[in-house]
C-alpha cells in the first residue's frame, strides 16, 4: 500500500508499506478521502505545529472517510463494504477532562496524525490504516466520501458553536472564512443565529462562506479609514468567533461585540504570545472562551452530513492522489483558488 510520510520541513516522502493486518476490536479501512488541513500543512512546510516539532517521520491526516476492508475478532459495529467517517481522538476516558466529560481536553490525547507525542501518532494519509471499531461512525452507500471527510472539521465548528452558549436570534461575527470559518458559518445556522457577517482579506474564500449562509462577507483590509467593523456588519454582533487566528482578528472581535458580549477564540494564536487591550475584558464585560478542537459532537457532525441538514460541498476544491500529496498541499496553501483540498487512494 502507498503511505505519505513527512520527514522534516518540506520532505514528504511517498512510499509502500504492508497493509496491516486487524486484530481483536481492529477495522481495515481503506481510504475514502482525507482532507488537508492547516496543521498538515505546518508539519509540511515548517516541521512543527507550534510546539509540536516531527521528532520521527509523521504520516499526517486526521479528517478522512473510509471503507470496511476487513474486521478483527469483536467487530460488530460495522461490516466490510461499509462507509465510515473516521473520529480521529482517541481520549483515554480516565483523566480529570475525560470523567467531566470534556474528551477534547484529555491529559493523555492520542489524536491522529500528531506530533504531540512520541511515539508520534501516525495519521491517515495512507491507502489502508487500522482503526478501533469505536472511532468508526458508519454511514449509507449514498453519502460521498469526500463530503464525509469534512465530518472532522465539522465537528469542530459545532464544538466551537457550543462554547458560545445559545445562538438562538444572535447576532454572529465570525472572523476567517477558510475551511473552519465555513464550518462555522455553517454551525452557528444550524444553532439558530439570526445574522452571520465573516471577514477575510482574500476574496475567494470569502465567496465560499456566501454560498454556505453568510449574510454578510467583509474585506477586513478594504474598510474605508474611519469605519467601525460594527457599523460595516450593520451593528455589534452579540457572539464572535475568531477563527484566522491573527491578533489583529482578536483585537477587532474585542472591539466590535456589544457590551456583555462572547468571543469564542477557535484559530491558533501565534506561540510567542501577543498584545491584547484586555482592560476591554473588565470594562465592558466580554467573555472571552477557547475551543479546542471538539468534544463528544462528531457523531452530531457525520449525521448533519449524512442527512444533508448542512451541504459542505462548496468547500471542496478538488483531490489529488496520494502520489501527489506535495502538489496537493502546495495546492491548498493558495487561498485565492482554494479551499478544501483532499487526497484520495492511489
Amino acid at each position: 500500500m502507498l503511505e505519505c510520510k513527512v520527514h522534516g520541513a518540506l520532505d514528504l516522502r511517498v512510499g509502500t508499506a504492508p497493509v496491516p493486518e486487524p486484530g481483536p476490536g481492529e477495522v481495515l479501512l481503506r481510504l475514502g478521502a482525507a482532507g488537508i488541513c492547516g496543521s498538515d500543512m505546518h508539519y509540511y512546510f515548517h516541521g512543527c505545529v507550534g510546539a509540536f516539532r516531527i521528532r520521527e517521520p509523521l504520516t499526517p491526516g486526521h479528517e478522512a472517510s473510509a471503507v470496511v476492508a476487513g474486521v478483527g475478532a469483536g467487530v460488530t459495529r460495522v461490516r466490510p463494504g461499509q462507509r465510515v467517517a473516521v473520529n480521529p481522538s482517541r481520549p483515554c476516558g480516565a483523566c480529570p477532562g475525560c470523567r467531566e466529560g470534556r474528551e477534547n481536553l484529555c491529559a493523555n490525547m492520542r489524536f491522529l496524525g500528531s506530533a504531540s507525542v512520541f511515539p508520534h501518532v501516525q495519521g491517515m494519509f495512507r491507502e489502508y490504516f487500522l482503526m478501533p471499531q469505536s472511532q468508526c461512525v458508519p454511514v449509507a452507500d449514498s453519502v460521498p466520501l469526500d463530503e464525509l471527510a469534512m465530518s472532522e472539521p465539522l465537528a469542530v465548528a459545532l464544538h466551537s458553536a457550543t462554547r458560545a452558549g445559545s445562538l438562538l436570534g444572535r447576532r454572529v461575527l465570525i472572523t476567517g472564512s477558510g475551511t473552519i470559518g465555513c464550518m462555522m458559518v455553517l454551525a452557528v445556522r444550524l444553532a439558530g443565529a439570526a445574522h452571520v457577517s465573516i471577514t477575510d482579506v482574500v476574496d475567494h474564500p470569502l465567496s465560499v462562506a456566501r454560498q454556505v449562509g453568510a449574510d454578510q462577507t467583509i474585506r477586513i483590509d478594504q474598510l474605508l479609514q474611519g469605519t467601525r467593523l460594527s457599523d460595516a456588519c450593520g451593528g455589534e454582533p452579540d457572539v464572535a468567533f475568531e477563527v484566522s487566528g491573527a491578533p489583529t482578528a482578536l483585537s477587532a472581535c474585542m472591539e466590535t461585540v456589544r457590551r456583555g458580549g462572547v468571543i469564542v477564540q477557535v484559530g491558533t494564536l501565534p506561540v510567542d504570545g501577543m498584545h491584547m487591550l484586555a482592560n476591554q475584558i473588565m470594562a465592558r464585560e466580554l467573555d472571552l472562551r477557547g475551543s479546542f478542537r471538539f468534544g463528544n459532537v462528531f457523531e452530531q457532525a457525520v449525521n448533519a452530513i449524512a442527512g444533508r441538514r448542512v451541504d459542505v460541498r462548496p468547500v471542496l476544491s478538488g483531490s489529488y492522489r496520494l502520489t501527489q500529496a506535495a502538489a496537493a498541499i502546495e495546492r491548498a496553501r493558495d487561498k485565492t483558488v482554494s479551499m478544501k483540498v483532499q487526497l484520495v487512494p492511489g
